[in-house]
C-alpha cells in the first residue's frame, strides 16, 4: 500500500472513532457514488427535537504541515464533488430531513501520532 493510502486510511479511521466518541452514527465508510467516494456518511440525532442530520465527511490527513495543511487541500473543485455526492446519496436513501457537509482535518507526527484533528462542520453553506 502506498503511504498516501497508508495515510488516508489512519485518518479515516481516526476521524471514525472520534465521530462516534462524539455522538455520531456511522451509516458508510467509503461509499462509492457515480461521481467519487463519500469518506464517511453519519447521523447525527439533535437533542431536543427528536431528529436527525446526515452529515457527510471529508476527511484530509497529512503528515506534517511543512507543505500546507489539510484544509489548504480542500478547493472549489473539492467541494463541488463532495456536494454532488452527498446529494446523489441523500437521492437514492431517499432523506427526508437535514443534511450537512463536515471536514474532518488530521496532521500526524512521522510516527503517525495524532498532532491535531480539528472537526469543521457545515463547510458548504
Amino acid at each position: 500500500m502506498a503511504e498516501h493510502n497508508y495515510v488516508g486510511k489512519i485518518g479515516e479511521d481516526l476521524a471514525r472513532k472520534y465521530l462516534e466518541e462524539n455522538g455520531y452514527k456511522i451509516l458508510e465508510q467509503n461509499y462509492k457514488t457515480k461521481y467519487a467516494e463519500i469518506d464517511l456518511v453519519a447521523e447525527k440525532s439533535a437533542k431536543f427535537l427528536g431528529k436527525s442530520t446526515l452529515v457527510f465527511v471529508e476527511v484530509r490527513t497529512k503528515v506534517g504541515e511543512q507543505w500546507g495543511s489539510p484544509e489548504d487541500t480542500i478547493n472549489k473543485a473539492k467541494l463541488w464533488k463532495v456536494l454532488q455526492n452527498a446529494k446523489s446519496y441523500a437521492a437514492f436513501k431517499k432523506w427526508q430531513g437535514a443534511e450537512r457537509i463536515d471536514a474532518i482535518c488530521i496532521v500526524l507526527k512521522p510516527d503517525y501520532s495524532v498532532v491535531r484533528l480539528t472537526h469543521h462542520e457545515n463547510i458548504i453553506a
